[in-house]
């Protein structure tokens, strides 16, 4: 592949447009997700693959129960009513691109 050299400003926020050359060879469009990795002399842009990135803030949030686990902290049995509800719904199999039925409050 022939090499390519684009130039992008740099916003107030922090923020760049990636030029559409670089959009095109990597294959993202508006939405898609691009990886930055700092090699200690240059970044390099990848498309980024599904499941790719982490949350840093839920890593440590797993990190925090598994100690709380660990250590026995803050570990209580669920209500019964929850745990049988729980229990019920592990066996029903979800495909996560159907439609949501019903009023859905985020």
């Amino acid at each position: 592949m022939s090499r390519i050299h684009e130039v992008a400003t740099i916003t107030s926020k922090g923020q760049i447009t990636l030029p559409k050359a670089i959009r095109q060879v990597l294959g993202v469009d508006s939405g898609g997700k691009v990886a930055f990795d700092f090699n200690g002399k240059g970044i390099l842009v990848t498309r980024a693959e599904p499941g790719e990135h982490t949350d840093p803030a839920i890593a440590r949030f797993l990190a925090l129960i598994e100690r709380d686990i660990a250590d026995g902290k803050n570990v209580m049995v669920l209500p019964p009513a929850l745990a049988k509800s729980l229990q019920q719904a592990r066996k029903r199999r979800v495909d996560v691109k159907d439609e949501i039925e019903g009023n859905v409050s985020l």
